[in-house]
């Protein structure tokens, strides 16, 4: 049984309840469904909570899969913790304002990669910021220029959206992948796609936003130089 993913459906939902299925090698807690993030694409996994019936509390730390086949996701407990039993139902408490950062970091990306049309090769988010790397032969980056044509975006509000497509329907319009480093997770059969309306549209796993208002005011914080081609460029919320 695969650990069904919840912040797939709702991104927004901080609370639920599960069931353990089991204890990996490490301490990793698997449930049957979850609402945390694990680390991928460049975005940290999730942090938070458990609550058990019994009253104590387990503090998340990190949030991994646990295979390489992404059927199942580890919860890492803090250190010693006394972990549950494998049947029992926890009441899993999301981390949100962390949560919610990542998100808001990680639409104003995909943005970010609009208004600099060119390879991505590289990416990480952070809480309250972020960046990317892209493949840009020598040129003059403004960041004061860059920071204005992002928050115009931003400032639009557009919506988010989610479509699915087949494998075979992604390898057939591969310019929908931007990230040359890191590809979309493939592997189900089906590849989930983020429309941010009339502008933007790739695939992604990652939590966003359902509008990009909400990003708030962003800076370009620092272009650096990483090799002959690689420009990095960095992102903070305001």
């Amino acid at each position: 049984m695969s650990t069904k993913l919840l912040f797939r459906t709702d991104a927004y939902q901080t609370t639920a309840t599960a069931q353990v299925i089991a204890i990996n090698e490490q301490g990793g807690i698997i449930l049957d469904r979850t609402l945390f993030y694990p680390t991928g694409g460049g975005q940290p996994g999730d942090k938070g909570s458990f609550h058990l019936s019994d009253g104590r509390e387990i503090p998340i730390v990190n949030t991994v899969w646990d295979d390489a086949e992404h059927t199942h996701i580890a919860h890492i407990p803090a250190p010693e913790i006394t972990l549950p039993n494998v049947g029992d139902t926890v009441e899993m408490q999301l981390d949100w304002d962390t949560r919610y950062s990542h998100m808001r970091v990680h639409t104003a990306l995909h943005l970010l990669s609009v208004v600099l049309p060119y390879a991505v090769t590289g990416g990480s988010i952070s809480v309250g910021e972020g960046r990317l790397d892209f493949d840009i032969p020598d040129s003059i980056l403004d960041k004061d220029q860059i920071t204005a044509q992002l928050q115009a975006l931003i400032d639009q509000d557009l919506p988010l959206t989610e479509a699915w497509i087949t494998d075979a329907e992604l390898d057939a319009n591969p310019e929908l992948v931007k990230t040359m480093s890191v590809q979309p997770p493939r592997g189900s059969g089906k590849v989930r796609l983020i429309n941010v309306q009339g502008v933007d549209l790739q695939p992604c796993g990652g939590t966003h936003l359902k509008r990009t208002g909400e990003i708030g005011r962003v800076a370009v914080t620092k272009i650096e130089k990483k090799g002959k081609l690689n420009r990095r460029v960095r992102i903070a919320l305001v």
